[in-house]
């Protein structure tokens, strides 16, 4: 894992700014019922966008890097980066070995109707028992993570996603987390496998920024 030091503060601002524009511009287009001629023209405007954009491209997202802050953060990471469109992107709060992040799904998110795809909540628990591990210094990638559904998770509504540290074993680590209504009835649950590889500091490392 390559991490580097932070440049150019005020370009990845914009670059955040521009993230969240196109989430907003993915709500608009999941959700929109203009008329077709509309459509095209919007296309024909992205497609231009996309154009100029490609002017010049990196090989990979944002890495690792290192904040003005000193803190670490990962601005390209599919859950938690600011300046990747995927991310919603969560915040993640730590407390010990446990991280927990208010959750607010989006119709985008949707798989059976009204209700959040179970990949999606996958992801974002996978994420945080990571997170999990890592605080209590055994950073490592995911091994195995087995998914619990109990109710529909519902998007457009306040949710709490919470992981803690369980046990270690040399280079293994687990976690638990779930997905929680905000009165406390857990939606989904999940428990990960994660694997420490020989290259990687086994001591507490601090959460990405969004």
């Amino acid at each position: 894992m390559t991490i580097r030091e932070t440049t150019g503060e005020t370009r990845l601002q914009a670059l955040c700014e521009l993230a969240e524009q196109v989430r907003e511009l993915m709500d608009a287009t999941t959700l929109t019922d203009v008329p077709e001629a509309e459509l095209t023209a919007v296309t024909a405007t992205l497609t231009e966008a996309a154009e100029r954009l490609r002017a010049a491209m990196r090989a990979a997202p944002q890495p690792f890097e290192f904040a003005p802050d000193g803190s670490l953060r990962h601005l390209g990471n599919a859950v938690t980066g600011a300046a990747n469109p995927h991310a919603l992107p969560l915040v993640v709060e730590r407390d010990g070995t446990a991280v927990r992040a208010d959750v607010r799904f989006r119709p985008l998110h949707e798989g059976p109707p009204g209700s959040v795809h179970g990949g999606i909540s996958a992801m974002i628990l996978d994420h945080l028992l990571g997170q999990a591990a890592a605080a209590a210094g055994f950073a490592g990638m995911t091994a195995s993570l087995t998914m619990r559904y109990l109710k529909p998770v519902p998007y457009g509504t306040a949710l709490l996603a919470t992981a803690e540290h369980t046990r270690a074993e040399g280079r293994k680590s687990w976690a638990e987390g779930r997905i929680a209504a905000q009165d406390g009835t857990p939606l989904v649950e999940a428990t990960g496998l994660f694997i420490t590889p020989t290259t990687w500091p086994t001591r507490p490392v601090a959460s990405p920024e969004p």
